[in-house]
């Protein structure tokens, strides 16, 4: 047996023709047309940095990683937070999950104490 690249970047057993088979390369997943590369809105991103009275210049590439770290960082927390809910027996996350998550992760610790006055903030735009 072999492992064979499927086209969304996953591994798939299949049957070979014997012999020594090379290592499986991983691909990148093949994209669709149009598809969106950041899932968060690159002006609003950008709009969110130019708020920034130390910032005067910001180049696409930066918006980009910007947007992309972020969306991770939502990602990561997010799953985290998930587990203290499904601790709870609990599939909708609260804020108490997020809390928790916050407590729970060394990575997170930047937010202690911050993340009640971010909730009740008036967004900024």
């Amino acid at each position: 047996m072999a492992a064979v690249a499927t086209g969304n970047g996953a591994f798939q057993e299949e049957e070979g023709t014997g012999g020594d088979a090379a290592a499986p390369q991983p691909h990148a997943p093949t994209s669709a047309p149009g598809a969106r590369l950041s899932r968060l809105p690159l002006a609003r991103v950008k709009a969110l940095v130019k708020a920034d009275p130390d910032v005067t210049l910001a180049g696409q590439e930066a918006i980009f990683i910007l947007a992309r770290a972020a969306e991770l960082f939502v990602e990561t927390i997010a799953k985290d937070a998930y587990c203290c809910a499904q601790q709870g027996k609990r599939k909708t996350l609260q804020r108490r999950d997020l809390d928790n998550a916050i407590e729970a992760v060394d990575e997170f610790a930047f937010l202690e104490g911050h993340l009640g006055a971010c909730i009740s903030a008036e967004p900024p735009f």
